[in-house]
Protein backbone atom coordinates (compact mmCIF):
# COMPACT_ATOMS: atom_id res chain seq x y z
CA UNK A 1 0.00 0.00 0.00
CA UNK A 2 2.72 2.52 1.11
CA UNK A 3 5.14 1.25 -2.05
CA UNK A 4 1.77 1.98 -4.53
CA UNK A 5 1.06 5.44 -2.82
CA UNK A 6 4.82 6.32 -3.88
CA UNK A 7 5.99 6.76 0.30
CA UNK A 8 9.03 5.00 -0.58
CA UNK A 9 10.33 1.24 -2.06
CA UNK A 10 9.18 -1.48 -0.74
CA UNK A 11 12.37 -2.03 1.23
CA UNK A 12 12.82 1.42 2.30
CA UNK A 13 8.81 1.08 3.77
CA UNK A 14 10.34 -1.79 5.87
CA UNK A 15 12.76 -0.01 7.30
CA UNK A 16 9.93 2.75 8.25
CA UNK A 17 7.87 -0.28 9.93
CA UNK A 18 10.99 -1.30 11.76
CA UNK A 19 11.64 2.42 13.06
CA UNK A 20 8.01 2.67 13.89
CA UNK A 21 7.24 5.80 11.43
CA UNK A 22 3.88 3.65 10.10
CA UNK A 23 0.65 3.87 12.15
CA UNK A 24 -2.80 2.25 10.87
CA UNK A 25 -5.91 4.01 12.72
CA UNK A 26 -3.63 5.24 15.34
CA UNK A 27 -1.59 1.81 15.98
CA UNK A 28 2.23 1.79 15.08
CA UNK A 29 3.00 -0.98 13.38
CA UNK A 30 5.41 -3.50 13.87
CA UNK A 31 5.42 -5.60 10.75
CA UNK A 32 4.65 -5.18 7.47
CA UNK A 33 2.15 -8.19 7.59
CA UNK A 34 -0.79 -6.24 7.82
CA UNK A 35 -3.73 -5.94 5.75
CA UNK A 36 -5.20 -2.15 4.91
CA UNK A 37 -9.46 -1.84 3.96
CA UNK A 38 -10.94 0.49 3.01
CA UNK A 39 -11.86 3.55 5.49
CA UNK A 40 -8.61 2.67 6.85
CA UNK A 41 -6.46 5.45 8.34
CA UNK A 42 -2.48 5.02 7.29
CA UNK A 43 0.28 7.51 8.96
CA UNK A 44 3.83 7.86 8.19
CA UNK A 45 5.30 10.19 10.51
CA UNK A 46 1.87 11.48 11.50
CA UNK A 47 0.85 12.56 8.07
CA UNK A 48 -2.01 10.70 6.50
CA UNK A 49 -1.43 8.62 3.19
CA UNK A 50 -3.71 9.41 0.63
CA UNK A 51 -5.26 7.14 -1.94
CA UNK A 52 -2.37 6.67 -5.10
CA UNK A 53 -3.12 7.63 -8.20
CA UNK A 54 -2.47 6.18 -11.57
CA UNK A 55 1.37 4.79 -12.54
CA UNK A 56 3.64 7.86 -13.57
CA UNK A 57 7.16 7.35 -14.71
CA UNK A 58 9.23 10.08 -15.71
CA UNK A 59 13.04 9.82 -17.26
CA UNK A 60 15.99 12.02 -16.02
CA UNK A 61 19.42 12.98 -16.52
CA UNK A 62 21.14 12.21 -13.21
CA UNK A 63 24.20 14.60 -13.21
CA UNK A 64 27.84 13.75 -11.62
CA UNK A 65 27.93 14.30 -7.46
CA UNK A 66 24.24 13.61 -6.91
CA UNK A 67 23.31 10.83 -4.54
CA UNK A 68 20.67 8.90 -5.22
CA UNK A 69 18.59 8.78 -2.25
CA UNK A 70 15.96 11.37 -0.46
CA UNK A 71 18.13 11.53 2.32
CA UNK A 72 22.01 11.09 2.73
CA UNK A 73 23.18 10.48 6.21
CA UNK A 74 26.76 12.15 5.14
CA UNK A 75 24.22 14.88 4.00
CA UNK A 76 25.57 14.79 0.41
CA UNK A 77 22.77 16.79 -2.75
CA UNK A 78 20.61 14.21 -3.19
CA UNK A 79 18.56 13.84 -6.65
CA UNK A 80 15.60 14.28 -5.38
CA UNK A 81 16.76 17.26 -3.85
CA UNK A 82 17.41 19.22 -7.31
CA UNK A 83 13.92 18.18 -9.51
CA UNK A 84 12.11 20.75 -10.13
CA UNK A 85 8.68 22.04 -8.61
CA UNK A 86 5.38 20.84 -9.19
CA UNK A 87 6.37 16.99 -9.29
CA UNK A 88 4.84 14.20 -6.97
CA UNK A 89 6.62 12.37 -4.60
CA UNK A 90 8.63 10.07 -6.54
CA UNK A 91 10.89 6.79 -6.28
CA UNK A 92 14.02 5.81 -8.23
CA UNK A 93 14.16 2.95 -10.77
CA UNK A 94 17.53 1.45 -9.48
CA UNK A 95 20.38 3.40 -8.44
CA UNK A 96 23.04 5.18 -9.83
CA UNK A 97 26.48 6.43 -7.39
CA UNK A 98 27.41 9.62 -7.47
CA UNK A 99 29.77 9.35 -9.73
CA UNK A 100 27.55 7.70 -12.52
CA UNK A 101 25.53 9.90 -15.01
CA UNK A 102 22.83 9.47 -17.71
CA UNK A 103 19.40 7.66 -17.62
CA UNK A 104 17.34 7.35 -13.99
CA UNK A 105 14.05 6.45 -13.75
CA UNK A 106 11.82 7.82 -11.35
CA UNK A 107 8.01 6.69 -10.74
CA UNK A 108 5.46 7.30 -8.22
CA UNK A 109 4.39 3.50 -8.17
CA UNK A 110 6.40 1.31 -5.89
CA UNK A 111 5.36 -1.95 -7.25
CA UNK A 112 6.42 -0.76 -11.17
CA UNK A 113 9.88 0.60 -9.59
CA UNK A 114 10.43 -3.06 -7.99
CA UNK A 115 9.44 -5.02 -10.80
CA UNK A 116 11.77 -3.03 -13.30
CA UNK A 117 15.00 -3.18 -10.67
CA UNK A 118 14.24 -7.17 -10.59
CA UNK A 119 17.41 -9.06 -12.34
CA UNK A 120 14.44 -11.54 -12.97
CA UNK A 121 12.28 -9.38 -15.35
CA UNK A 122 15.49 -8.87 -17.55
CA UNK A 123 15.46 -5.39 -18.50
CA UNK A 124 18.13 -4.32 -20.55
CA UNK A 125 20.72 -1.50 -19.68
CA UNK A 126 22.55 0.28 -21.91
CA UNK A 127 26.25 1.82 -20.63
CA UNK A 128 28.85 3.65 -22.10
CA UNK A 129 32.08 3.46 -19.96
CA UNK A 130 35.65 5.09 -20.01
CA UNK A 131 37.77 3.21 -18.75
CA UNK A 132 41.85 3.62 -18.55
CA UNK A 133 44.13 0.56 -19.47
CA UNK A 134 44.00 -2.38 -22.13
CA UNK A 135 42.35 -4.53 -23.72
CA UNK A 136 40.92 -6.88 -26.56
CA UNK A 137 38.17 -7.21 -27.70
CA UNK A 138 38.64 -11.25 -27.31
CA UNK A 139 38.93 -10.29 -23.68
CA UNK A 140 35.86 -8.39 -23.93
CA UNK A 141 33.63 -11.54 -25.44
CA UNK A 142 34.55 -13.58 -22.28
CA UNK A 143 32.23 -11.92 -20.47
CA UNK A 144 29.49 -13.61 -21.93
CA UNK A 145 29.41 -16.63 -20.21
CA UNK A 146 29.01 -14.44 -17.06
CA UNK A 147 32.29 -13.68 -14.76
CA UNK A 148 32.67 -13.69 -10.71
CA UNK A 149 33.92 -11.04 -9.38
CA UNK A 150 35.20 -11.24 -4.92
CA UNK A 151 32.24 -14.16 -4.49
CA UNK A 152 29.84 -12.12 -6.98
CA UNK A 153 28.93 -14.05 -9.60
CA UNK A 154 27.70 -11.68 -12.56
CA UNK A 155 25.69 -12.96 -15.89
CA UNK A 156 26.13 -12.55 -19.41
CA UNK A 157 27.12 -8.50 -20.29
CA UNK A 158 27.49 -7.68 -24.11
CA UNK A 159 30.64 -5.52 -23.26
CA UNK A 160 32.12 -3.49 -26.99
CA UNK A 161 35.36 -2.07 -28.06
CA UNK A 162 33.99 1.63 -29.62
CA UNK A 163 37.38 3.15 -29.55
CA UNK A 164 41.09 3.42 -27.81
CA UNK A 165 43.50 6.47 -27.55
CA UNK A 166 46.83 4.86 -26.81
CA UNK A 167 48.85 7.15 -24.66
CA UNK A 168 52.31 7.27 -22.60
CA UNK A 169 50.32 5.71 -19.24
CA UNK A 170 47.83 2.90 -21.13
CA UNK A 171 45.05 3.20 -23.38
CA UNK A 172 41.73 5.49 -22.99
CA UNK A 173 38.65 3.33 -23.93
CA UNK A 174 35.28 3.82 -24.79
CA UNK A 175 33.19 0.43 -24.18
CA UNK A 176 29.65 -0.17 -24.50
CA UNK A 177 27.92 -2.02 -22.01
CA UNK A 178 25.08 -4.16 -22.18
CA UNK A 179 23.23 -6.17 -18.84
CA UNK A 180 20.42 -6.99 -17.66
CA UNK A 181 21.15 -7.81 -14.15
CA UNK A 182 22.12 -4.23 -13.05
CA UNK A 183 23.70 -5.33 -9.71
CA UNK A 184 25.58 -2.84 -7.30
CA UNK A 185 27.93 -0.88 -9.45
CA UNK A 186 28.20 -4.01 -11.67
CA UNK A 187 29.81 -2.41 -14.80
CA UNK A 188 32.92 -0.42 -12.62
CA UNK A 189 33.91 -3.95 -10.79
CA UNK A 190 33.17 -6.12 -13.63
CA UNK A 191 35.84 -4.10 -15.93
CA UNK A 192 37.74 -3.62 -13.00
CA UNK A 193 38.31 -7.50 -12.61
CA UNK A 194 39.53 -7.45 -16.60
CA UNK A 195 42.08 -4.44 -15.23
CA UNK A 196 40.60 -1.55 -16.54
CA UNK A 197 39.76 2.03 -14.07
CA UNK A 198 36.23 3.56 -14.57
CA UNK A 199 36.88 6.70 -14.82
CA UNK A 200 33.18 7.72 -16.32
CA UNK A 201 30.23 6.15 -16.77
CA UNK A 202 27.32 6.93 -18.57
CA UNK A 203 23.28 5.09 -18.57
CA UNK A 204 22.54 5.76 -22.33
CA UNK A 205 18.98 3.53 -21.75
CA UNK A 206 17.12 1.78 -19.55
CA UNK A 207 14.71 -1.18 -21.43
CA UNK A 208 12.67 0.63 -23.66
CA UNK A 209 13.61 4.13 -22.19
CA UNK A 210 16.22 6.08 -24.16
CA UNK A 211 18.43 9.53 -22.64
CA UNK A 212 18.02 10.91 -25.40
CA UNK A 213 18.58 14.87 -25.96
CA UNK A 214 17.92 15.43 -21.92
CA UNK A 215 20.24 17.75 -20.60
CA UNK A 216 22.21 16.91 -17.10
CA UNK A 217 19.16 17.99 -14.08
CA UNK A 218 16.03 17.83 -17.20
CA UNK A 219 13.34 15.71 -16.47
CA UNK A 220 10.72 14.61 -18.63
CA UNK A 221 7.26 12.41 -17.84
CA UNK A 222 6.28 9.67 -19.69
CA UNK A 223 3.01 9.84 -21.84
CA UNK A 224 0.43 7.64 -20.44
CA UNK A 225 -0.09 5.99 -23.69
CA UNK A 226 3.66 4.56 -24.28
CA UNK A 227 3.27 3.67 -20.57
CA UNK A 228 0.40 0.93 -21.27
CA UNK A 229 1.84 -0.29 -24.49
CA UNK A 230 5.49 -0.76 -22.75
CA UNK A 231 4.48 -1.18 -19.16
CA UNK A 232 1.63 -2.94 -19.00
CA UNK A 233 2.85 -6.43 -17.20
CA UNK A 234 4.33 -4.55 -14.82
CA UNK A 235 1.55 -2.09 -13.88
CA UNK A 236 -2.14 -3.81 -12.25
CA UNK A 237 -4.58 -3.05 -14.50
CA UNK A 238 -6.55 -0.88 -11.65
CA UNK A 239 -3.32 1.63 -11.35
CA UNK A 240 -3.07 2.21 -15.42
CA UNK A 241 -3.18 5.45 -16.68
CA UNK A 242 -5.63 6.82 -18.79
CA UNK A 243 -5.38 9.63 -21.24
CA UNK A 244 -2.63 10.48 -23.73
CA UNK A 245 -1.12 13.72 -22.63
CA UNK A 246 1.65 13.70 -19.25
CA UNK A 247 0.50 15.63 -16.61
CA UNK A 248 3.53 17.63 -15.82
CA UNK A 249 5.03 19.60 -18.26
CA UNK A 250 8.86 20.92 -17.73
CA UNK A 251 9.05 25.05 -16.51
CA UNK A 252 10.65 27.21 -19.55
CA UNK A 253 13.79 27.86 -19.15
CA UNK A 254 15.39 31.32 -18.08
CA UNK A 255 16.54 33.00 -21.01
CA UNK A 256 20.43 32.83 -20.82
CA UNK A 257 23.15 35.99 -20.26
CA UNK A 258 24.25 37.78 -22.91
CA UNK A 259 26.75 35.33 -25.24
CA UNK A 260 30.42 36.15 -25.14
CA UNK A 261 31.44 38.88 -27.50
CA UNK A 262 27.55 40.25 -27.53
CA UNK A 263 26.87 44.16 -26.89
CA UNK A 264 25.65 45.50 -23.52
CA UNK A 265 22.99 47.89 -23.35
CA UNK A 266 24.30 51.49 -22.16
CA UNK A 267 28.01 51.09 -23.56
CA UNK A 268 27.94 53.36 -26.96
CA UNK A 269 30.42 52.81 -29.31
CA UNK A 270 31.15 49.44 -28.34
CA UNK A 271 32.12 47.36 -31.64
CA UNK A 272 29.74 44.08 -32.29
CA UNK A 273 31.36 40.46 -33.31
CA UNK A 274 31.67 41.77 -36.85
CA UNK A 275 34.33 44.24 -35.95
CA UNK A 276 31.73 47.27 -36.87
CA UNK A 277 30.04 49.60 -34.30
CA UNK A 278 26.89 48.69 -33.29
CA UNK A 279 24.29 51.32 -34.35
CA UNK A 280 21.01 49.75 -33.23
CA UNK A 281 19.39 52.10 -31.01
CA UNK A 282 19.90 51.69 -27.01
CA UNK A 283 17.87 52.38 -23.46
CA UNK A 284 19.58 54.10 -20.88
CA UNK A 285 19.02 52.68 -17.28
CA UNK A 286 16.08 54.83 -16.37
CA UNK A 287 13.99 53.63 -19.58
CA UNK A 288 15.01 56.85 -21.90
CA UNK A 289 16.07 56.41 -25.65
CA UNK A 290 18.72 58.68 -26.26
CA UNK A 291 18.18 61.69 -28.81
CA UNK A 292 20.19 61.25 -32.02
CA UNK A 293 23.35 62.51 -32.78
CA UNK A 294 23.67 65.65 -34.46
CA UNK A 295 25.98 66.48 -37.44
CA UNK A 296 27.36 69.58 -38.10
CA UNK A 297 26.49 71.29 -41.62
CA UNK A 298 29.28 69.92 -44.57
CA UNK A 299 29.41 66.55 -42.92
CA UNK A 300 28.53 63.50 -44.76
CA UNK A 301 28.37 65.22 -48.37
CA UNK A 302 27.00 63.07 -51.16
CA UNK A 303 29.97 62.53 -53.97
CA UNK A 304 29.58 63.92 -57.31
CA UNK A 305 28.11 61.89 -60.02
CA UNK A 306 30.21 61.42 -63.14
CA UNK A 307 29.13 62.84 -66.39
CA UNK A 308 26.89 60.99 -68.83
CA UNK A 309 26.99 62.25 -72.94
CA UNK A 310 24.15 62.16 -74.43
CA UNK A 311 24.90 58.70 -76.08
CA UNK A 312 24.95 57.10 -73.12
CA UNK A 313 27.99 56.51 -72.61
CA UNK A 314 30.92 58.24 -69.97
CA UNK A 315 32.35 61.00 -71.69
CA UNK A 316 35.76 60.69 -72.50
CA UNK A 317 38.98 62.99 -71.97
CA UNK A 318 39.97 64.38 -75.26
CA UNK A 319 42.31 62.93 -77.55
CA UNK A 320 41.24 59.27 -75.96
CA UNK A 321 40.59 56.97 -78.66
CA UNK A 322 37.04 55.19 -79.02
CA UNK A 323 37.34 51.47 -77.29
CA UNK A 324 40.17 52.96 -75.23
CA UNK A 325 40.74 52.27 -71.81
CA UNK A 326 37.59 53.03 -69.63
CA UNK A 327 38.38 55.91 -66.51
CA UNK A 328 37.48 54.52 -63.07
Amino acid sequence: MLARAGVASRREVERLIEAGRVALNGQVLTTPAVKVEAGDILTVDGAVVTEAEPARLFRYHKPLDLVTSHKDPQGRPTVFDHLPGGLPRLISVGRLDINSEGLLLLTNDGGLARALEMPTTGIVRRYRARARGRVTQEKLDTLTKGITVEGVHYGSIEATLDKAKEGPQGANLWITVVLAEGKNREVRRVLEALGLKVNRLIRLSYGPFALGTLLPGEVEEVGPRVIREQMAEHIAPANMPKGDRPLWKAPAKVAAGPRRGAVEIGRPGQKTRSGKPDRRPRTSPTGETPKKMEYKAGWAKPKPKPVIAKTGGPKRKSGAKPGGRKPR
